[in-house]
């Protein structure tokens, strides 16, 4: 499956965005689907995910309660909606698939730069 990622900006702290990516290629309802950020010189870190029976979400800890991942099937797309940003949510945030509940994720798509200033 191929993704795109699209959504990022800059905003305020306190802001909000969502961001989505577009998935062709596939049978997308098959595939699980994560998003992911990286922070200048951090590791890419873990945001949140959808099972690909779209009933079941994980999040981070750090996001959970500000941030909310969503799938349209319809569409072949999956949204973060990113609510009470703060400069610490500064990164690129990439979307990613996996197919069901693999433990991998085989598919990335290009990443999308979110900034939040102070």
């Amino acid at each position: 499956v191929q993704l795109q990622a699209s959504g990022g900006g800059l905003v305020q702290a306190g802001g909000s965005l969502r961001l989505s990516c577009a998935a062709s290629g596939r049978t997308f309802s098959n595939y699980g689907l994560g998003w992911f950020r990286q922070a200048p010189e951090k590791d890419r870190t873990f945001v949140a995910s959808i099972r690909w029976s779209g009933g079941t979400t994980w999040y981070a800890d750090d996001v959970k309660g500000r941030f909310t991942i969503s799938r349209d099937n319809a569409k072949n797309m999956v949204y973060l909606q990113m609510d009470s940003l703060g400069p610490e949510d500064t990164a690129v945030y990439y979307c990613a698939g996996r197919y069901k509940d693999s433990l991998i994720y085989d598919f990335w798509g290009q990443g999308t730069q979110v900034t939040v200033s102070s």
